[in-house]
């Protein structure tokens, strides 16, 4: 079984969510893939964060495609950092073959998330292009740092067999959609 691991607040989810997982579930050739809709973002403010039931029911309307599951799993475990959701999933499920996957934005704060070099050490990492950040998205500290374990697109379908550290850039996703300029749109609206 190969399942993507798409982690985020989803306030508000949208349509590049979805189509990113489409993206890397066509490429790589997942089986599934889980939308880890997290209770909070250690990097950011989470004052105005929608509450976590909310989210989870946009996400659900929004993902709605049989092969995409959308979960509140790091609220249940009590999980707070990526590091501490993958290490618990890949120890559970051994036989699982799981890919992390980013929005290319992500890639450029990646060196501040907890033992993000252990993330990559733990499992093959998808990243996304995006519209603006794929600019500079390698040339970040992750990007710079791991280098060597960088994969040529054309190798997306084999990246979930790696062993990590591995990561495939994919091109493709050119969408302008962003939860965060979503938020300041909905707070000028309702303000």
């Amino acid at each position: 079984m190969r399942i993507g691991l798409f982690g985020g607040t989803f306030d508000p989810p949208h349509a590049a969510h979805r189509a990113a997982c489409l993206l890397a579930m066509r490429r790589l050739g997942l089986d599934r893939v889980w939308w880890l809709v997290t209770p909070g973002n250690p990097l950011k403010n989470t004052g105005g964060l929608a509450p976590l039931p909310e989210r989870m029911t946009a996400a659900r309307a929004l993902a709605h495609h049989p092969r995409i599951d959308v979960t509140d799993f790091e609220a249940k475990l009590g999980s707070h950092y990526t590091f501490q959701t993958i290490s618990y999933l890949t120890r559970r499920c051994p036989g699982v073959r799981f890919v992390w996957i980013m929005g290319a934005d992500n890639l450029r704060s990646f060196h501040r998330w907890q033992r993000w070099r252990e993330i990559a050490g733990l499992v093959p990492i998808v990243v996304i292009d995006r519209l603006g950040p794929s600019l500079y998205a390698a040339a970040t500290a992750a990007g710079r740092a791991f280098a060597h374990a960088r994969l040529p697109e054309t190798a997306a379908n084999a990246l979930p067999e790696r062993k990590p550290p591995a990561w495939i850039y994919l091109h493709g996703l050119k969408s302008p959609l962003s939860s965060t300029a979503l938020r300041a749109k909905r707070a000028l609206q309702d303000g």
